[in-house]
């Protein structure tokens, strides 16, 4: 595969759906995407490396701030950045994540929690990828269940002493900036805190033998009496709800991932059933790979419309948790599916990783799981359509009624 394919995938024209920042975004990551990224990145999905060499690239993207404004972020619309998302998980989707990590996660974290003077410290170099971030919540022992963390922060003269464990924080072994969630052990709140690189009571150790999104750089994080002032902690943070703030916005770009794989997957498929002749002709001929083909080109129109419905709502600030599940659940989902279909459509092809398909095959598997499982998003749904909450069980045989 020396060249990756022409977008073929826009069936009903939801080119028009989008303004003229959106397509500006759109393009200039996708001519990144098809030129930089697609003519490496298998070699580095099979060694499991990150690409660093592609780095400077993304700093003359534009898209480190998201939708930030002030302190050299770029203050884009949710769209543009959704737009970023999915051409570039469009061709890798280890790439589409670390963007995500990064922009959506611990730059929207300091931008909304921070400081002035953290923003004004951290933002300029993080909105061009100068810096890179990682934001650690989840833990050994706590996944769906990220509320019962036990990491601890503890109170010391001129700071903060942390001691946990994390694990699954993407890009945290060679981040510049660490947003670590960790309870109070005083008032027993969750807080979040800045860890610089090379601080000593950090460490990072890479989670070997992923099938899936193998260049993002997963790590183990040890903190074992990890000293932070007190001018790195996040003021903002008061409580685990104010994680909420943050993934209300990283579920719409979440949702939005397995969109931008159906998409590739779509448009290599396109292209090899059209150059592939198997008994004469070519594979775009026979019946039974029309139907395949068409099944993924319409699954994509109908993930793409619910991503970008969810985006409307959430800019308009009328999404709620439930529906931004819904949409995460469903195109996490249907995605799968499409890329099933296209492994199958590449036949022995499908299983080589040169050919995208089989690296969007797998990576889909990460997407499905990772902010939230499908079980736990559709169980989110669920309450929403319902009213009632059957995360955890009753205690006494009632149900648990939202108001």
């Amino acid at each position: 595969m020396t060249s990756f394919p022409p977008a073929k995938h826009d069936a009903l024209g939801l080119d028009g759906l989008l303004g003229p920042q959106e397509r500006e975004v759109r393009d200039r990551v996708r001519q990144f995407a098809e030129r930089e990224i697609a003519p490496v990145i298998a070699d580095y999905w099979e060694r499991a490396e990150f690409p660093f060499p592609l780095v400077p690239g993304f700093q003359k993207l534009g898209i480190g701030g998201g939708a930030l404004k002030g302190n050299g972020c770029q203050g884009l619309s949710l769209l543009s950045c959704a737009m970023a998302g999915i051409e570039l998980a469009r061709v890798d989707g280890s790439c589409s994540t670390f963007f995500l990590v990064h922009t959506f996660l611990a730059t929207l974290t300091v931008g909304m929690l921070g400081s002035e003077e953290q923003k004004r410290e951290l933002l300029p170099d993080m909105a061009n990828f100068r810096k890179v971030g990682c934001w650690a919540l989840t833990e050994p022992s706590n996944g769906s269940d990220a509320s019962a963390l036990t990491t601890t922060a503890t109170r010391v003269d001129g700071g903060w002493r942390l001691n946990g464990r994390k694990r699954w924080i993407g890009n945290s072994t060679f981040a510049d900036i660490a947003v670590i969630w960790a309870r109070n052990s005083e008032s027993g709140a969750v807080n979040a805190f800045i860890v610089r690189k090379g601080n000593p009571g950090y460490s990072a150790k890479k989670m070997e033998n992923k099938i899936a999104l193998r260049c993002v750089q997963n790590g183990d994080i040890l903190l074992k009496d990890c000293f932070v002032p007190d001018a790195d902690r996040l003021p903002g943070v008061n409580g685990f709800g104010d994680t909420n703030k943050v993934l209300a916005l990283s579920r719409v770009m979440v949702a939005w991932q397995p969109v931008g794989l159906a998409l590739g997957a779509y448009d290599m498929c396109a292209r090899y059933l059209s150059q592939r002749r198997q008994f004469g002709a070519p594979l775009a001929s026979f019946q039974l790979m029309q139907e395949k083909l068409q099944r993924m080109l319409s699954t994509i129109q109908a993930m793409w419309l619910m991503a970008w419905r969810l985006t409307q709502l959430c800019e308009a600030g009328t999404m709620t948790h439930e529906q931004a599940s819904l949409v995460k659940a469903w195109t996490t989902l249907r995605g799968r599916e499409v890329v099933s279909l296209g492994r199958e459509l590449l036949g022995g092809n499908g299983i080589l990783s040169e050919f995208l398909v089989a690296k969007a095959f797998c990576d889909a598997e990460a997407y499905y799981s990772y902010e939230g499982t499908y079980e736990v998003n559709a169980l989110v749904a669920g309450r929403g359509a319902t009213g009632i909450s059957s995360i955890k069980p009753p205690r006494r045989g009632g149900a648990q009624v939202q108001a």
